[in-house]
């Protein structure tokens, strides 16, 4: 493991190792860190520990607090764009051509626009994620891999995961090591950013709808939303939190009719229609422009600066000869990029022989305007043991992801407030180039400042 991290004479402790994974998977359980099983994704009387990694990761200090000061600008970036249709309407312009989830959202955007926004109140509850790529004199850059505006998920059990690490550390003998793991509460945060949203709509009787998708029913359907939505027994939704509806397959014609009516309601939307297009990955490749983060952030050059550093190589594939340059050189070294799709989720990016692949079939073609492509970051490997119910145990070589939640609650044109809510380390067997926990591929962690 990297210098300051677990020493591999730990790690290569058989009978410690052992010892330690079934205090690490009781320590799960009693401090929440839970999931229900595949088997029984719909049952509460079934759950088991939701995947970790015994030990917790080094992440460099400086670069951590890096990417915990910056969140709130990246607040201000994502509700300044959400409110600039002009940018919107020329970022996308080319990909809503092509995709037709994009196309449909925008569509909604559109006519939302039309009719004139009917709430002043916006919530957003967000996670920037990023890699830490490595310098050819060993230090380590904060690069963005993508920002989250709808559904950023695991705050719950990132909050809990600190203790099982602390306890962990504490039984291996390194109480030292088990004083580096910060407290972290994304929970709190991000509850307050709901609180505050309730509290501005200022009725005590109304209620948050949050819409989530269960095996046995979509509850993401326009006839339980309409019941919802509106006042009923004296109630109403003060705020809908989407859960769902990132995805092309969360959307039945029905369910398009549902994402309408909500946009058109007077309910706070967590995010709003604006936002969710925010977080698209052909705003994050045009934000790289030079000149375009200026637009927003104009005599506040410290924070163009501060987000800029973040930003890894983004490049377009629009058609013309700027996107015929990114074609020639992703097809000339694969290896050295990831081609997205503007898809969330995990497990959409395309890397290496895939990107050849794909751009083969595309490269003359408008198809290809529905990618972007970026620079492969390159962290440094770490070595670690990931646990995760029915997987046998073994060392394995690992990469990591940090990402860090924002809350920020704005009123008419007052920021009323903009908070980081904490953060989440996610952890992958470096055989795995794309996929999140949610996947199946990455695990929970804790950053172990160094």
């Amino acid at each position: 493991m990297a210098a300051k991290g677990i020493p591999e004479d730990v790690l290569m402790d058989n009978d410690l190792i052992k010892d330690l994974v079934d205090v690490a998977k009781d320590s799960a359980l009693l401090n929440g860190v839970l999931m229900r099983t595949k088997e029984t994704p719909n049952s509460s009387e079934v759950v088991t520990y939701a995947p970790f990694t015994l030990f917790p990761s080094p992440v460099p200090k400086d670069t951590f607090h890096q990417a915990l000061a910056v969140q709130t600008h990246y607040n201000r970036l994502v509700d300044k764009i959400s409110q600039d249709s002009s940018f919107l309407e020329e970022a996308l312009s080319t990909t809503i051509k092509v995709d037709d989830f994009t196309g449909r959202l925008f569509n909604i955007y559109r006519h939302v626009l039309q009719e004139g926004k009917t709430q002043s109140i916006v919530l957003g509850l967000n996670r920037s994620d990023y890699m830490l790529d490595q310098n050819g004199d060993g230090s380590a850059s904060l690069k963005q891999i993508e920002i989250n505006t709808i559904a950023a998920s695991f705050g719950g059990l990132a909050s809990h995961t600190p203790n099982v690490h602390r306890h962990i550390l504490k039984v291996a003998g390194r109480l030292e090591d088990s004083k580096r793991i910060l407290d972290n509460n994304p929970s709190a945060g991000l509850a307050k950013g709901l609180a505050k949203a309730w509290e501005l709509y200022g009725s005590e009787r109304a209620v948050v709808l949050y819409l989530v998708e269960e095996l046995q029913r979509n509850i993401f359907d326009h006839r339980y939303v309409e019941n919802e939505l509106w006042k009923r027994d004296g109630r109403e939704v003060a705020i809908v939190y989407f859960r769902n509806g990132y995805m092309p397959q969360n959307y039945t014609e029905q369910n398009w009719e549902a994402r309408l009516m909500m946009e058109r309601s007077m309910a706070v939307k967590c995010p709003d229609i604006s936002t969710h297009l925010a977080g698209t990955k052909k705003v994050q490749q045009e934000l790289a422009r030079p000149g375009v983060l200026e637009r927003f952030f104009p005599g506040e050059p410290d924070v163009v600066d501060q987000i800029r550093a973040t930003f890894a190589g983004l490049y377009t594939l629009d058609m013309g000869p700027e996107g015929d340059k990114t074609v020639a050189m992703a097809l000339a070294k694969p290896d050295q990029f990831v081609l997205k799709p503007q898809r969330e989720g995990g497990g959409n990016n395309l890397y290496g022989a895939e990107i050849c692949q794909v751009l083969e079939g595309v490269k003359q073609s408008t198809e290809r305007m529905a990618y972007i492509l970026m620079d492969k970051v390159q962290p440094r490997p770490v070595h670690n043991y990931l646990l995760r119910l029915g997987t046998p145990l073994k060392l394995s070589t690992c990469l990591s992801e940090l990402g860090v939640f924002g809350a920020y609650v704005r009123h008419g044109q007052d920021m009323v407030l903009n908070e980081c809510a904490g953060h989440l380390l996610r952890t992958k067997s470096d055989e795995h180039s794309d996929g999140g926990v949610a996947a199946g591929v990455a695990v929970l962690d804790n950053p172990l400042l160094v």
